[in-house]
């Protein structure tokens, strides 16, 4: 049977669609047995720690402090704010011109440097190389998107769901990020760690302090945003990651639909969970009065505005059920109703998984600061990219998103004092994908009609992320470690370069007879020949050698013949020219031994693509396909991009402290953060650790 996995990362934060053989989504099968057993285990650990601390929480397993850990967890704290993807040369410039004030206040009293990022410069890959201080092959990340070698299809990279083994055991969510992150060494030191939205933390592990995950956290219906676009226009056709629903067309003044939920897996064939809601459109006030069947039952939404939070319940059966929260956008009223509803997150009052550590402190947060995004990628890029929302509403969804996050950090940084507090802002990677286009004018996409609106926008948001600096530097005093960076910097993507089509082209990847790149019916690799195939590509850059024994339909032994292949794929892409630009599309083509080494180096692609600035690799090899043409313009909103030889892309950092005069400021790396962490803190580093310490 094949299952869907819904909105799989298909460019650097970007989500499409794509097939694999993974269990149901989110290990819905035995849904019931899960909440059964959950309640158990929840009323086991309340009588557990009836006599347990308040604050902070901790788990059952955490060790207890000793008094000296505890007097230097007092004398020092180390603050980590995460700006997720700005870019160094836009940062400079700001600061030349005095836009960033609290970074210059930063900068002043201690240090600025761009960050070396890692191979691949991608969200995933970077952060848990920060938090373990290893390069991916000491954590395993090294895409979005891997392979199963079996099937050749794409697979998710960062996490997989397990079905239970029996019928009272639980169904479970791995992550797949090993190695040691540094809140482990903390926990054991009785030094407490606050964590909040961390790529690769779902499920989030036990810890001392509080973690809340965050990319990697899927939907209600286990995609990475699978919104749903609602229209009386029948001649509509869906999109990409998308849901489509049709209202009707009647000139009534109130209409039924519903809200699509997780699928019920009780059934057979297994069919989707929904809650009927009514609307009523209100042209005279230019308003959709939505009856949700859920809380609130009732709201008022504007046209062109957004919705606050509800809340839905999705019946399973009569005793089963499971809640969701989404927001509604109306696109337009007349000539016709047009709406738009976001993915379903898990409500973090009662999430389906849990989404934090403690598993009820996301219930906590939502009694304190209101309903939070859940998601991982929680700002609606699906929705611009398929044109259901335009910039205007996406960057309303950004603003409210940022609002959230911000709200948590000023919540937490109240009664933070001791240990790691660790907040990743990631609304400005997502702002740059889908609005750089705008201040590129030889991007395919620029619109000179919207650029001279939207072409500072980024600069903006930089300066909207240098004011949520204003309460953290309130919370600095002389014990404090303040650092704020970036995983990655940021550019252009103009063109994209279909690997898959090149290897066809160079008789490293065969078709079967009759078929072609780009026009051969079936999804992915359904064409291919794996009989007469060497090399084929999955993922943001990677490329797989068809080995024996590890693919399931392999010829290439390891030796001679492999080695030729290497060398045809780095002599043939290194510097490939684009001829209608006159520009090289590939900077070089690395090994994977040249970039990694670790436990588990044998899980990254064989060979890594290294793409000059404006270049990345085509949405259709991206998932494990093929496009019609080698190269193309990038047509989508998708417009900027950081999937690029990582040297041309470094992060920023900023420390409210100078590095020691034995440490090369201008050579720190990503993996340098957490041993500097931990060293201030007074913990002893890791073995696993590559980083060292910049203080």
């Amino acid at each position: 049977m094949r299952f869907e996995l819904l909105a799989l990362y298909g460019g650097p934060d970007q989500v499409m669609t794509v097939t694999s053989g993974l269990a149901s989504v989110l290990g819905l099968l035995l849904l019931f047995w899960n909440k059964v057993v959950g309640i158990f285990f929840k009323m086991v650990r309340m009588f557990r720690r009836s006599d347990a601390p308040a604050t902070p929480k901790t788990s059952k397993d955490a060790p207890k402090k000793n008094l000296y850990s505890r007097v230097r967890s007092l004398r020092r704290k180390v603050i980590v704010i995460g700006l997720d993807g700005l870019e160094p040369s836009i940062v400079e410039a700001m600061l030349g011109r005095g836009e960033l004030p609290h970074l210059a206040k930063i900068r002043g009293s201690g240090s600025y440097t761009r960050l070396k990022t890692t191979y691949p410069a991608q969200t995933p890959v970077a952060w848990s190389s920060f938090v373990t201080g290893t390069n991916p092959g000491g954590h395993g990340i090294f895409d979005f998107i891997s392979r199963d070698p079996v099937t050749y299809l794409p697979d998710v990279a960062l996490t997989r769901f397990e079905r239970p083994k029996s019928m009272l055991a639980q169904a479970r969510v791995v992550n797949r990020r090993q190695g040691v992150p540094l809140w482990q060494p903390l926990s054991k030191a009785g030094i407490p760690s606050t964590i909040l939205r961390c790529p690769c933390t779902f499920p989030p592990e036990e810890l001392l302090g509080r973690m809340l995950a965050g990319v990697g956290v899927p939907d209600l219906r286990g995609s990475q945003s699978k919104g749903t676009f609602y229209t009386q226009d029948r001649t509509v056709a869906a999109e990409d990651g998308e849901q489509l629903v049709f209202l009707d067309s009647g000139t009534g003044s109130e209409l039924t639909t519903r809200v699509v939920g997780p699928r019920n897996p009780r059934t057979s064939p297994a069919v989707d969970t929904f809650c009927e809601v009514r609307v009523q459109v209100d042209q005279a006030a230019g308003k959709l009065v939505i009856h949700t069947g859920g809380s609130p039952s009732r709201i008022e939404v504007p046209e062109k505005g957004w919705s606050e939070w509800v809340r839905f319940k999705f019946k399973f059966s009569l005793l089963q059920s499971i809640t969701g929260i989404a927001r509604f956008y109306v696109r337009q009223i007349e000539p016709h109703l047009e709406f738009y509803v976001s993915a379903v997150n898990f409500d973090p009052a009662a999430p389906m998984f849990p989404v934090s550590a403690p598993p009820d402190y996301a219930k906590e947060l939502s009694d304190k600061i209101g309903p939070f995004s859940t998601l991982g990628m929680a700002e609606d890029h699906n929705g611009l990219n398929n044109g259901r929302l335009d910039e205007s509403a996406y960057l309303q969804h950004c603003d409210l998103v940022l609002g959230e996050r911000e709200r948590t950090m000023r919540f937490e940084l109240d009664r933070f004092s001791e240990g790691l507090f660790f907040m990743l802002f990631d609304t400005p990677d997502r702002v740059q994908h889908m609005l750089w286009r705008f201040r590129d004018r030889e991007h395919p996409g620029f619109e000179p009609d919207l650029s001279p609106e939207l072409a500072t926008r980024i600069e903006e948001h930089y300066r909207r992320c240098d004011a949520l600096l204003s309460p953290v530097l309130e919370k600095v005093d002389e014990t404090t470690l303040l650092i704020v960076l970036s995983d990655h910097g940021f550019g252009t993507f103009r063109r994209a370069f279909d690997t898959n089509t090149w290897l066809w082209k160079n008789q490293l990847l065969a078709l079967k007879d009759g078929c072609k790149p780009g026009v051969t019916p079936g999804e992915g690799f359904a064409g291919v020949d794996w009989s007469k195939t060497y090399a084929y590509a999955v993922g943001l850059g990677g490329i797989y050698l068809n080995f024996e024994r590890r693919e399931s339909g392999g010829i290439l032994e390891e030796g001679t013949e492999a080695e030729r292949v290497r060398r045809a794929i780095q002599t043939g892409l290194a510097d490939f020219p684009d001829l209608q630009t006159q520009r090289p599309v590939i900077r070089s083509v690395s090994r994977r031994e040249e970039l990694y080494s670790g436990a588990f180096v044998a899980n990254s692609p064989d060979l890594l693509v290294n793409f000059h600035r404006g270049f990345r690799v085509s949405w259709q090899s991206a998932v494990g396909g093929f496009s019609h043409c080698m190269l193309e313009d990038n047509m989508r909103r998708w417009s900027g991009d950081h999937i690029v030889d990582p040297e041309s892309v470094p992060g920023i950092l900023f420390m409210n402290r100078a590095p020691q005069p034995h440490q090369r400021q201008d050579q720190a790396r990503i993996i340098d953060l957490a041993p500097t962490i931990l060293h201030y803190l007074g913990v002893a580093v890791p073995e696993s650790m590559e980083g060292a310490s910049l203080l």
